[in-house]
This record gives C-alpha cells, structure tokens and sequence, in this order.
C-alpha cells in the first residue's frame, strides 16, 4: 500500500507545492483546508497529474474537531505516513508586543499550536507502533528571532517549534521524524501573498517586500520550500531549517 501524507493548510502557495513533492514521490495525498472549492480544484489538478488525492474541508482553528478529522483521513486512505502543517491564516497580521493582550493570543494559538499539537498527538501512536513516519511544520521567522512590532503570531508559533524541538529528540530512537521548516520570506502564490497584495495594491513578484515594521522580507518560490520538506523528510539530519539562511538580525532586534 502506497504512503499518504495529510497535508493541513493546502492553499494554493506551499500546501500545493507539497502535494505535488510527495505525489511524485507516490504519496497518496489527503488535502486540508477551510474552503471545499480550492481542495476539489486542488485534487482534480493532482489526479490530472497522476496524483490520487482527496479533500477534507476543516476548519483548523477548532480543535476539537481535530480526532474526527484525522479518522477521516484514516477511513479514506487507510494509513497517514506523513504529516505537513503549515496553514496561513488570509488575515493573518502582526500584533506589536505592548498592544498583545490574552484574547488575540489564544486566538492565534489556536491555529498555530493547539491545533498541531493535537494532531500529531492523533497520529503520533500508529506512526510509532510502525516505527515509521514523519510530523513536519512550517513556522515564521518570527518565532526564531522575535522582532519589533510582529509579534502575536511570533510568540504562538514559537511554542510550536518548542514542541517539535522536544519531539525530535523523544522520537530519535523510534523510527519517527518531527521537523520544523521557518520560512522568513513570503510566500509567492500563498493567501499571505493575496493579502499583502491587496494592502498595498502591488502585485507580489520576486523582490523584497518592506513590512510595516520595517524588516525587509524577501519572497520565495513554495516549490524550493516543498523540496526542503522532502529533504528533510528523507535525510532527517536537523530538527530544524530556516529558509532563506542566513537571515541577519534587523535593526532592533535582540540575537
């Protein structure tokens, strides 16, 4: 039986990208995402593509739902091998550190770490038992290297790369592999892109983008980020890869 990887936030940037890695590889693909439109036009491409995928509409804020979900995955394909999470909220924006209070916090946390924690809670123990398997997510270079004016976001996806730093190492000697990929770019194609392009009127191409706080934020291709997901998945060498590297400390951050 052929490997499945269960992609959670599979947009039309990075998830896709990933989909497509894993698929030419002869991963089966389950596609997870909030709107049912984009995943079916996303399965009916793949299958086009030689790629046998499926869509799981979710909404991944709620996690609760989270057990469900992932025995949906299970009853349509059989088997999850790996796991990729990376969702990017379209509104996601930045919360300066002293206007951050608990509600916008737990908010953002939902998404960006109870929500993962659960799910590779959920497939963590067939993965085990198998002594095969992978968990990989996808964090912003703000929870590595926290920065002015961007926080929020920061402080929530760096609790999930604490966790998956402790999973690494826990998981070394059982055949299972846990990876974070932060990207400290934007993502060309992504629903980021679409919303940066609509704030500023722009089209996002291929150079730099200046946020508000003043970090020159480079954009990337999602294909070169899928092929970092492969590679760490097959080499499994380092809990962590940063995208593009080396990134420099901004003017006033903290190393």
């Amino acid at each position: 039986m052929s490997k499945v990887i269960a992609v959670f936030g599979a947009g039309t940037g990075l998830g896709a990208c990933v989909a497509r890695r894993f698929g030419r590889e002869g991963f089966r693909v389950a596609l997870v995402a909030r709107r049912k439109d984009r995943l079916e036009t996303l399965v009916a491409q793949l299958a086009e593509e030689g790629v046998e995928a499926a869509a799981f509409p979710a909404d991944l804020s709620d996690t609760a739902a989270v057990p469900g979900l992932v025995d949906a995955i299970r009853d349509r394909f059989g088997r999850i091998d790996v796991v990729e999470y990376a969702p990017i909220a379209a509104d996601m924006t930045f919360t300066p550190a002293t206007e951050l209070d608990a509600a916008t916090l737990e908010s953002l946390a939902r998404l960006y770490l109870f929500t993962p924690v659960e799910v590779f809670h959920a497939v963590l123990p067939e993965m085990i038992e198998r002594g095969d398997g992978a968990v990989l997510m996808g964090t912003g270079y703000s929870a590595v290297q926290p920065m002015p004016n961007a926080s929020g976001v920061g402080p929530a996806m760096a609790g999930a790369r604490n966790y998956l730093y402790s999973l690494n190492a826990e998981l070394a000697d059982k055949g299972v592999y846990a990876g974070t990929l932060s990207v400290a770019a934007l993502i060309a194609n992504s629903a980021a892109a679409v919303a940066v392009e609509a704030q500023t009127g722009a089209p996002v191409g291929t150079e730099p983008i200046t946020m508000p706080n003043g970090f020159e934020l480079p954009v990337v291709d999602p294909d070169d980020l899928a092929e970092h997901y492969w590679d760490m998945y097959t080499k499994r060498d380092r809990v962590e890869r940063i995208h593009p590297e080396p990134v420099a400390p901004q003017p006033g951050t903290t190393a």
